[in-house]
């Protein structure tokens, strides 16, 4: 059966965003939690662009090749001005989760408005058995609280941001992880949990 994981570059205070993350802004001022994605001499088999160093890349690819199916909060799909109308994985469908309309919806993504539950079955179903993809902290939040997540991994970045949009919010009860991997990198530690049932 395939896995719902989650995989975030992150700051050490827990930000995956800088200051000010918005339509046409990106991300904010946070781009060096993505520096490790071009600062190596290792081309990514997956996707096109990147050059990280050879731990990274091994995890990156590694992870990028199980998804099938991506699901997007409004907040990242707009802060990455929609993915250009595709997909932030080049072979996985794209399942944006909101709670209104969402203007200009690519023809490769789809719009899920009536909760977690139902777009990750969404995604599911279109993941041809490769495992589902969480993008944005509200929908691994979500995901966490009706316990529908099986993996979390943290591409920890040695910043302290100070501010921005935090990655974890509140949750209604402690979720327990399991660590099963640490892969130390340059500008980069990849920590790989197991969700604990």
């Amino acid at each position: 059966m395939s896995k719902v994981i989650s995989a975030h570059a992150v700051s050490v205070d827990g930000y995956i965003t800088g200051r000010g993350p918005r339509a046409g802004r990106g991300l904010g001022d946070a781009t060096m939690l993505f520096d490790w994605y071009f600062d190596g001499d290792t081309p990514s088999r997956v996707s096109g662009g990147f050059k990280l160093s050879e731990p990274s890349a091994r995890i990156f690819d590694t992870l990028a090749g199980r998804v099938g199916a991506v699901v997007a909060g409004r907040n990242t799909y707009e802060d990455s001005d929609r993915f250009g109308g595709g997909s932030p994985h080049p072979a996985a469908r794209l399942f944006v989760l909101s709670h209104r309309a969402v203007p200009e919806i690519g023809e490769t993504q789809t719009l899920v408005t009536t909760g977690i539950k139902d777009a990750i079955a969404a995604a599911r179903a279109a993941a041809g058995g490769k495992d589902v993809a969480l993008m944005g902290g509200g929908v691994l939040t979500s995901a966490l609280a009706a316990g529908l997540v099986d993996e979390v991994v943290l591409h920890q970045v040695p910043v302290l941001l100070g501010a921005g949009r935090g990655f974890f919010q509140e949750l209604p009860e402690h979720v327990r992880l399991r660590l099963l991997e640490v892969v130390p990198a340059p500008g980069v530690t990849h920590l790989h949990y197991e969700v604990a049932r």
